[in-house]
């Protein structure tokens, strides 16, 4: 294993190891801090982040407004609170120590004001920001106004260029450095493009030395690259250290330090992780952001899997192959599909699968009555948590929509993100996790279930393993 040397990020020299931030409240200050006392960079999660009471209690996110702008306006209150809440957790947890970094998602609700909110409640705590799910134009204007690094999340060097020429070449003295995140193997939500194959990984490699490439052309020759999705033992990745095709890199750890003592998250959760199978994680693209996502199949994805396998085309008049009649619903109403299609929908009928639910894309997906009640009544109580939900059409413009129906094929991203940061529900709701969580089982540093401190997993992993 090659020495791993100490490398300039935030205005100080740590060891290039990275933290992901997991939100909700998954990266929390007491695990982004101990992770920055161990001499790396910590990272938080600033989504909708926990905030406490007098005495540490966790305060719930209750919300009393009537419609979804007043709940909106109540959410990003909440996440400005939490974001500083966590922020001051590990700026005590740290020591002084490595670094602490606060990670967004450029998609989120309010993503601006809320980032703002957060930096100026907290200066001084906070030295990076990191920020993806989307083409984050302005973070690097946001955190020049708080004298903050930013460091963007990309899966291509052409999104990096389009970023710079755009907007970064204004701060190119704070861009502490760029996330490669590879969108086959990272954890949440992944950057894959429209012309990329899901089911084609492709070596992160040479995407790297092409993005290298990219920010030479620009003078960004020392400006760390930080590689992040399937990064477990370092010895793996000797190839990317003192690289010079690569110049200074750092390797960021999002699903292994899941399982630590100061990770927030459940028994549950710990003893599912120690249990998984390669192949247990499933790249999906059920999440309202529209984005491909990676997490753990349980019966929360096989519902989602059934509700688009149980799904049919249809015509409110009869037209062409569409000359079938079928009535559906309580009132017996009349849709017109293929004759093939309507003996589908019939056996689902029979299986209990009675609702039939109309898509934005004119088909219908069949449920049951209670997953019906269920998805109506969570994108009715819709808080505005994204820019822009494909499940509840909620949109974050003067009209408060996206213009098109809600979709029933998605699901509400913070109430399931929520429940499972907060309790022990680790079957219904979603897991994220990386496309290396199985090695959790494979790995002898966890055996007979050991779940080892923050520094200890780091010591482990500047040995390569």
């Amino acid at each position: 294993m090659k020495a791993l040397n100490p490398i300039l990020m935030s205005g100080r020299e740590v060891l290039p190891l990275v933290e992901g931030g997991k939100g909700i409240a998954v990266s929390n200050g007491q695990s982004s801090g101990a992770w920055s006392a161990a001499g790396g960079i910590g990272t938080f999660s600033g989504v909708n982040a926990d905030q406490y009471d007098a005495d540490g209690q966790i305060i719930p996110m209750i919300y009393h407004g009537k419609t979804r702008r007043e709940r909106h306006e109540e959410l990003i209150a909440y996440s400005i609170s939490g974001g500083i809440a966590q922020a001051q957790i590990a700026h005590e947890t740290a020591n002084g120590q490595g670094r602490i970094h606060m990670n967004i998602l450029w998609e989120m609700a309010a993503s601006e004001i809320i980032l703002n909110g957060v930096l100026e409640g907290s200066k001084g705590l906070i030295h990076g920001v990191t920020c993806g799910a989307g083409m984050p134009y302005k973070v690097a204007e946001i955190c020049a106004k708080y004298g903050v690094y930013y460091y963007p999340i990309v899966s291509s060097a052409r999104a990096f260029r389009a970023l710079w020429k755009r907007a970064y070449h204004r701060f190119p003295d704070l861009l502490g450095g760029v996330v490669y995140e590879d969108p086959w193997l990272a954890g949440g939500h992944n950057g894959l493009s429209n012309s990329e194959d899901p089911n084609k990984p492709e070596d992160p490699l040479p995407r790297l030395i092409e993005l290298r490439q990219v920010m030479r052309e620009f003078g960004l020759h020392q400006t760390p690259i930080i590689m992040a999705g399937g990064v477990w033992f370092l010895r793996e990745w000797q190839d990317f250290i003192d690289n010079p095709d690569l110049g200074p890199v750092g390797f960021q750890f999002g699903t292994r330090p899941l399982l630590t003592q100061e990770s927030p998250i459940s028994a549950a959760w710990r003893k599912r992780l120690l249990e998984l199978k390669p192949g247990d994680v499933y790249l999906n693209r059920f999440s309202p952001t529209g984005f491909y996502s990676s997490a753990v199949e349980n019966a929360f994805l096989r519902n989602l899997k059934g509700r688009s396998e149980r799904q049919i085309a249809f015509t409110a008049h009869a037209h062409g192959e569409h000359d079938t009649e079928l009535k559906i619903g309580a009132r017996g109403r009349s849709v017109f599909v293929t004759s093939v299609d309507k003996v589908n929908a019939e056996q689902w009928m029979t299986q209990g699968f009675t609702e039939a639910l109309r898509t934005p894309e004119s088909t219908l997906v069949f449920v049951t009555p209670e997953d019906s009640v269920e998805i109506r009544t969570d994108q009715v109580e819709c808080m505005g948590c994204l820019s822009h939900c494909n499940f509840s059409n909620w949109a974050q413009n003067e009209s408060g929509t996206t213009g098109k129906s809600p979709d029933p094929r998605s699901f509400c991203i913070q109430k399931t993100l929520q429940e499972i940061s907060h309790s022990d529900d680790i079957e219904h709701q979603l897991m994220f996790a990386g496309h290396n969580a199985y090695r959790f089982g494979q790995d002898p540093f966890y055996a007979n279930g050991f779940v080892p401190t923050v520094r200890q997993l780091m010591d482990r992993i500047v040995t390569g393993d």
